[in-house]
């Protein structure tokens, strides 16, 4: 497989790579959207996946998760030495994949402990609810309520804790901070900072890009669907005109 594209900067990482994603291309009907973009990431690592709007970094979230669109058409998607470009959604998630999308899906009429147990029902499971309510005593105080009825920091919480209930190993992201105010984007961070702890892999898509790179350990920008940065978030803070180019910050 082909090494990542990378514009501005050497990949610091020395070790294997746990997820690779190798010359994708994915297309909606005959959109092009998704351009040979290649990139690794290890084990337990925060990558930001950054870019304007419509670069391309929801539709690489969603054909890693292997979702039917958009369709992906070329390229491999390694992760632990599994080819999820060989599976469907389904069997993704059973290899570790989960998806937070960004409208949370909390389903209605359920309650939060609710919610939470249906991602259990099938095999294979993840962390306990006891566990989930220990690092979201939030959820627990409200186990009972309705989980459309909490707050939107509140249900983006929901909606990570249900894919701990799954036995993850790659936790996907797609705008977890859009309409929180601050003080609850620097909870979610502390909560992304403790579960990279226990050793899970984490790509996040945040418009948000500051607070993104501020949580990460490396960064891959998109533009136009193409890969065109690959290397260390701080570098991106750092750079103003790289920032300005394709972040347009």
């Amino acid at each position: 497989m082909n090494a990542p594209f990378n514009k501005h900067a050497n990949n610091a990482a020395t070790a294997p790579a746990f997820l690779s994603v190798a010359n994708i291309e994915a297309y909606y009907g005959e959109s092009y959207i998704v351009q040979d973009v290649s990139f690794n990431v290890h084990e337990g690592e925060i990558l930001a996946l950054l870019g304007r709007n419509g670069a391309g970094k929801t539709s690489t979230l969603r054909a890693i998760a292997r979702l039917d669109n958009p369709a992906l058409r070329h390229g491999e998607i390694w992760l632990d030495h599994q080819p999820l470009h060989e599976m469907r959604s389904h069997q993704a998630a059973a290899a570790g994949i989960q998806l937070v999308p960004e409208d949370r899906r909390i389903i209605p009429g359920l309650t939060v402990e609710e919610n939470l147990q249906l991602a259990q029902i099938a095999p294979p499971k993840g962390w306990g609810i006891e566990r989930v309510y220990e690092l979201f005593p939030r959820l627990k105080e409200r186990r009972r309520q309705e989980g459309v009825t909490l707050s939107g920091g509140e249900q983006q919480m929901l909606a990570i804790a249900r894919a701990l209930c799954r036995d993850i190993k790659v936790l996907l992201l797609d705008e977890p901070y859009e309409g929180l105010a601050p003080v609850i984007v620097q909870e979610i961070a502390k909560t992304l900072n403790i579960i990279r702890d226990q050793g899970i892999t984490t790509i996040l898509v945040e418009q948000n890009a500051v607070a993104a790179l501020k949580l990460a350990d490396r960064a891959v920008i998109l533009d136009t669907g193409s890969v065109v940065y690959d290397g260390s978030a701080q570098e991106v803070l750092d750079d103003e005109a790289l920032r300005a180019e394709y972040l347009a910050i």
